[in-house]
């Protein structure tokens, strides 16, 4: 018998299992241990070199994106404006000749930005609440359309009846102060 023959019998059914398993492990090791411990050194010594190199950055950092919030709050129109822009949609309502029977309205002031909804019954021709729509956008930028609900009163009935969901936008006192 050959050294080889009779060390494997030696070890028996468990004993070449035993290495097979230790064979499997090794392979396993340097194929997907080691590299994922080498790219993990890697990402530990990049953020150790971000880290040393601009401790002062993220301050910077947050003061532009405080000042960039603030521009954006800025885009928006004081509360106080409200009955005027209220005013231009009801103008822009007359201008599409259209009757604004009595609306609901609803402040929510949750922060930064107070939204204003507003829930108006319609009545007029297609034609003229889609330019009222239109208008609507293009003059009130703060205004966001959030549903429309057209229905018409009979088949006979050239007019339409319809319920249009907005939300004005305003800024509240506390953000965007200074202007």
């Amino acid at each position: 018998m050959t050294t080889a023959r009779r060390l494997l019998q030696a070890l028996g059914a468990p004993g070449i299992a035993a290495i097979g398993v230790l064979l499997l492990c090794l392979g396993f090791y340097f194929s997907a241990v080691r590299p994922a411990e080498r790219e993990l050194a890697a990402q530990r010594l990049s953020a150790e070199r971000l880290r040393s190199r601009a401790p002062e950055r993220p301050v910077r950092g947050v003061q532009a994106r405080a000042e960039e919030l603030l521009r954006f709050y800025r885009l928006f129109p004081p509360l106080v404006k409200l009955p005027d822009e209220l005013e231009r949609l009801y103008e822009l309502a007359d201008k599409a000749h259209l009757e604004l029977p009595r609306g609901n309205y609803r402040l929510d002031d949750d922060g930064a930005l107070v939204a204003y909804h507003v829930t108006l019954p319609l009545h007029g021709p297609y034609s003229s609440i889609r330019g009222f729509l239109a208008m609507v956008l293009q003059s009130l930028p703060v205004a966001s359309v959030d549903a429309l609900r057209i229905g018409r009163g009979g088949a006979g009935d050239p007019s339409l009846k319809a319920q249009l969901e907005l939300t004005l936008y305003f800024r509240s006192r506390e953000a965007g102060a200074g202007r």
